[in-house]
């Protein structure tokens, strides 16, 4: 897309004077934000007047940190931004785009849905450059351009959606005063991960604590467990297989990672509560044991939303901390790293639209996020040191070691899997069925 150049725009920028002042929580040109991006993107957009309507998932705190982010695209561009959001947003973007009447810009955290929309012509291409762009700008840029491809109405695939805001599952929480005084210390590899588990079991303590509890999604948490065994045994290409279901849920790459999984979860002397307490304890109570005096358990593998579940008072990177949950060294399939997160696409297309997605190009609208809470980026020009948290940070720098990243496998599926048959049989599994017996079953109940 072509700007328009304004002359003296960056002494709006400078300032922050204006209209917009009120809305810039951190003044233009202090602090180790990257200003000269603010300033390029000020100099070349000139869209005053122009507003654009935006949907998404964020509400409440979030919604004011996007806010707040949105403030600076509004005070370098020129162009307003109505957001807005739903309870029901993932229903709500389909319904209004199938009438007629979308946003210009949205976010979704689910690609599948994104996917859909793209197939129906609802979706507009962001271009070769973007997607050249990607590749070069995010660690593992070639994971993101495939999570953002889509095929369109014609049938040919082009990058329609942007990856902005991302979460990472691939960790392993721990009590670093627990490991101190066992003399264990963080593993490097899958290989000392399981070393380590067993040294544990010798020292006579339990390494683990899993749970699959969680109402009527009982079982969820077993699929991130087999999504990052995926990951750290076969290639990301037959990753991408499985859950398109190119490969068979029953093939033996498949069934091999489920039993990866159930090396830590189905040997009783592994997990607190012994192999028959995994799926009846809830998730939200599972990591509790690492907190207990003696320790229940040692090691509990979950996202990074799992601290709001920890005790009152516990506190990131002293009582509680994190590691990344180790690739074989033995395997050359490098350092996967598996999430989740949203996605930025054009529902109308515009110059308002196409100049916030290279906005969203530039490190300062990803710094502007960092120093709030909640978001990670992959983005390699943006500086790690402005995260708001020293556990953001360590997150942020998985991210940019990654070799691969791959979305959350289970919402890439069918829903009858991936939130149905997926989730019930790793319950079954736990419960004693075995790894083929389970998968054997949700292929055969895989929807035709």
């Amino acid at each position: 897309m072509n700007f328009k150049l304004l002359a003296g725009s960056t002494a709006l920028a400078m300032v922050a004077g204006g209209a917009f002042a009120q809305d810039l929580k951190f003044p233009v040109g202090e602090g180790a934000f990257n200003w000269d991006s603010y300033k390029k993107f000020d100099e070349a957009v000139n869209l005053d007047g122009q507003s654009i309507n935006m949907f998404g998932p964020w509400r409440g705190e979030d919604q004011v940190l996007v806010e707040t982010m949105l403030a600076y695209f509004t005070a370098a561009s020129g162009v307003k931004v109505n957001y807005s959001s739903s309870e029901n947003y993932e229903q709500q973007i389909v319904i209004d785009t199938q009438a007629g009447s979308p946003p210009d810009v949205a976010f979704l955290p689910q690609p599948g849905i994104i996917g859909d929309l793209a197939s129906k012509g609802l979706l507009m291409p962001l271009g070769a450059e973007t997607e050249t762009w990607l590749g070069e700008n995010y660690a593992a840029g070639a994971s993101w351009v495939s999570l953002g491809t889509y095929k369109g109405a014609d049938g040919a695939a082009a990058l329609y959606a942007f990856p902005y805001k991302i979460d990472v599952k691939s960790l392993v929480w721990y009590s670093p005063d627990n490991f101190a005084d066992a003399g264990y210390k963080v593993p490097e590899s899958m290989e000392d991960l399981k070393a380590l588990t067993e040294k544990i079991v010798a020292d006579g303590g339990t390494p683990w604590c899993i749970g699959l509890g969680s109402g009527g999604a009982t079982g969820w948490p077993a699929t991130d467990w087999v999504e990052d065994m995926m990951l750290r045994t076969q290639s990301p290409e037959t990753y991408d297989k499985w859950y398109k279901h190119e490969i068979a849920f029953n093939s033996p790459e498949v069934v091999a990672a489920i039993d990866e999984f159930g090396y830590f979860a189905k040997n009783d002397k592994n997990v607190a509560g012994g192999a028959g307490a995994v799926a009846s304890t809830d998730f939200r109570d599972s990591p509790k044991g690492l907190f207990s005096s003696p320790p229940q358990c040692y090691m509990h593998h979950q996202a990074s939303f799992i601290p709001s579940f920890f005790p009152e008072g516990t506190k990131l990177g002293t009582d509680a901390d994190f590691f990344y949950m180790p690739a074989y060294a033995g395997k050359d399939l490098g350092k996967p790293v598996l999430g989740a997160g949203t996605l930025a696409f054009i529902t109308k297309d515009g110059e308002g639209a196409r100049a916030f997605i290279e906005w969203l190009k530039t490190p300062i609208a990803h710094e502007i996020w960092m120093a709030g809470s909640g978001f990670l980026t992959p983005l390699k020009s943006a500086n790690v040191e402005l995260y708001g948290s020293e556990a953001a940070k360590k997150q942020g720098e998985i991210l940019l070691n990654a070799t691969t990243f791959r979305f959350d496998g289970s919402d890439l599926m069918n829903p009858a899997v991936g939130a149905g048959t997926f989730w019930t049989g790793m319950v079954d599994y736990v419960g004693g069925k075995s790894a083929q017996e389970v998968a054997d079953a949700i292929e055969a109940g895989w929807p035709k």
